[in-house]
């Protein structure tokens, strides 16, 4: 009778429930993969990389096309060029008149040196492929070089100067010499070749002549106690070093330096008298008669000093007192067309480019500033300029 009470309550108890097993916690959990580590591991993000080259690159053929549409005959007028710098400039219309004529203008803006730009080629380079370019339009009947500059090296002011001579000679279209508020020293160097000059009369020209500059430091060096250690190969191997002594220079070296700039400032002298008589002469020759010719005593301002606008004028050195579109009347006249389209050059947009400037470093150069002065100079020491000194630094 036990047995059979015992049986039933046994069967009618809850069963016991069993422990859950503890949830596994992996070691390491796996980091996300990132975008770029796709891209490393030749994933589809490259995919998109391809696709944005090939929308910049067309991006960058668009723009070519629209601007040369700008252009007279846009795009399917353009020939290719001789010159390979001059190939890759494309012309712009700033004045649009309704002439197959055209006028040129090519732009000298800031100092004048033959170092490479942002772009890859310099100043110089420039100047030269924009003259290439005019050269082989037979629409550019003249061209006006519109400066705005406060000088700069010698030899790149010479080289300016020699490219302009040679497009006239070579061409026979005529080059008008536009100034802005400066076209000193080197500025007017460049400017002296030139058929016609046009200055304003607040232009600030003139400062004709050579100038050395450079620092020396060797006092500071003493009081700091650093002392410079030179071995050479000859007495003036270390010749206006920066570390020397004043008295430990040798009379030679200010010597051999005034020889070089005498060199130079003769040249610079002589490029303005055969640039101005070369101007006279042809101006004689097509019967403008209003042009300015050297006065006699003009060689006494050349003494590094600089001239206003109406002062030049007075001396010879500039031809007319006026503005921008002064020089286009007189390229107009010097030119004998009526009406002409005023344009210029530059570089088309390339994917080449776009390229470039993405892969450049944004690295910047060391600056030292004591209380608002710059000890670090802008321009390359120990070379010649023909450039004021207030703009050296």
């Amino acid at each position: 009778m036990d047995a059979p009470e015992s049986e039933s309550a046994s069967s009618s108890a809850t069963p016991p429930v069993a422990p859950k097993p503890p949830p596994v916690i992996p070691d390491r959990i796996a980091p996300a993969v990132l975008p770029s580590a796709r891209l490393r591991s030749g994933g589809s993000g490259w995919k998109w990389v391809a696709v944005l080259l090939a929308l910049g690159l067309l991006a960058s053929l668009v723009v070519n096309l629209v601007l040369g549409g700008r252009k007279l005959g846009g795009m399917a007028t353009h020939k290719e060029h001789s010159k390979h710098g001059a190939s890759q400039l494309q012309e712009v219309v700033l004045e649009d008149d309704d002439s197959k004529d055209k006028i040129a203008v090519i732009e000298v803006t800031g100092v004048i040196s033959d170092e490479s730009g942002r772009n890859g080629s310099s100043l110089v380079e420039s100047i030269r492929d924009q003259l290439d370019r005019a050269g082989e339009d037979e629409h550019v009947k003249a061209v006006i070089l519109k400066v705005d500059s406060p000088g700069g090296e010698v030899l790149a002011s010479d080289e300016i100067y020699r490219a302009l001579a040679r497009f006239q000679t070579n061409t026979d279209i005529p080059v008008i010499a536009s100034m802005g508020s400066i076209a000193a020293s080197g500025g007017y160097y460049i400017s002296a070749p030139c058929r016609w000059i046009v200055a304003n009369e607040l232009t600030i020209t003139g400062s004709i002549g050579v100038i050395f500059h450079t620092y020396n430091y060797r006092a500071l060096m003493d009081k700091v106690g650093v002392r410079p250690g030179v071995v050479k190969s000859g007495k003036l191997k270390d010749m206006l070093s920066p570390d020397k002594r004043p008295e430990d220079e040798l009379p030679e070296e200010r010597q051999i330096l005034a020889g070089m700039i005498d060199e130079s400032f003769a040249r610079f002298v002589q490029v303005i008298v055969d640039g101005r008589g070369w101007a006279a002469k042809e101006n004689e020759k097509d019967k403008i008669t209003d042009g300015h010719t050297l006065a006699p005593n003009w060689r006494e301002f050349a003494d590094g000093r600089i001239l206003s606008g109406n002062q030049a004028l007075k001396l010879g050195l500039v031809d007319e007192i006026g503005n921008f579109d002064t020089a286009v009347e007189r390229a107009l006249e010097i030119a004998g067309v009526e009406s002409a389209k005023v344009v210029t050059y530059e570089a088309a947009p390339s994917f080449s480019n776009l390229l470039r400037l993405i892969g450049k470093s944004d690295a910047r150069a060391l600056q030292v500033n004591l209380g608002g002065v710059d000890l670090m100079p802008k321009l390359p020491q120990g070379r010649l300029y023909f450039m004021s000194p207030l703009h050296l630094h």
